[in-house]
């Protein structure tokens, strides 16, 4: 039985991960930045956490006191052109989305070493991977990720800490349908048409609840050893392996016929 601390569970990914790791028996320390939204799951402990806030990562982690599992899981996203999202805007994204975890690998992986051992988790995106139309920002801060996890796999591996990715595809949560949207009208509009379509092309209109990338936090948190990337979603494992296969011209064209873009 581990001790999980999970960012971000009033909805989608974190929520999910919450309720499958107490099922199998695990002490889970859900987090939000409105707790309330956590009272009707069954879990070790509800904690108000703010990831954009030094003072709420301190608080929390005091409460959560020492954590086996630490499973970055808050985010936020949002869509327009590069040149059409307002840079506050931007900075609000990486605020939590990279800052937010590493406010928290400060707060948390140190204990981890000391103690000997431990697992990070971080909750990316097959857009930390591949960058797409309208997604510029969101991707940026997801490869941001990407970037950071992975030298932090190679720096904590001594240590005997454990660092995993997680890479789910576009899943039924909260993150997307809620994401503000900045200049997609007038000269984007036939773009954004274009990509408002793409999941319904690639899933068939219907998209796999967040459950499943729960089960895979749950089962990479239980494994000895894992992959340090895992992606989630036949959408994300068939997008990943053709960009590791492909030059950029070849993957650009099977990616604008899949998606239907003639942009």
């Amino acid at each position: 039985m581990a001790r999980v601390l999970i960012t971000g569970c009033s909805t989608g990914f974190g929520r999910a991960a919450a309720i499958e790791l107490t099922q199998r028996g695990h002490e889970v320390i859900a987090t939000a930045r409105r707790p309330g939204t956590l009272d009707d799951i069954d879990v070790k402990e509800r904690v108000a956490l703010d990831v954009t806030d030094d003072a709420s990562v301190a608080a929390a982690v005091e409460v959560a006191g020492d954590v086996d599992v630490l499973v970055n899981n808050a985010g936020v996203s949002m869509r327009g052109p590069v040149e059409g999202v307002p840079m506050e805007a931007i900075r609000a994204l990486f605020e939590t989305n990279v800052f937010g975890v590493i406010r928290l690998l400060h707060a948390v992986v140190p204990g981890m070493r000391e103690r000997g051992g431990g697992t990070v988790v971080n909750v990316s995106s097959v857009a930390g991977r591949i960058g797409l139309p309208l997604s510029g920002s969101y991707s940026a801060s997801k490869f941001a990720l990407e970037a950071l996890s992975e030298t932090l796999h190679y720096e904590m591996g001594r240590f005997g800490i454990r660092v995993v990715i997680i890479e789910p595809g576009y899943f039924a949560t909260n993150i997307s349908e809620s994401a503000p949207q900045y200049n997609v009208e007038g000269l984007y509009a036939p773009l954004f048409e274009q990509m408002s379509k793409a999941d319904e092309q690639l899933l068939g209109g219907e998209r796999p609840g967040p459950e499943v990338v729960a089960v895979a936090i749950a089962d990479a948190i239980e494994a000895e050893e894992t992959p340090l990337r895992i992606p989630v979603g036949a959408d994300a494992e068939l997008a990943t392996a053709t960009r590791a296969g492909l030059g950029d011209a070849e993957f650009e064209a099977i990616m604008r016929q899949s998606l239907g873009i003639d942009w």
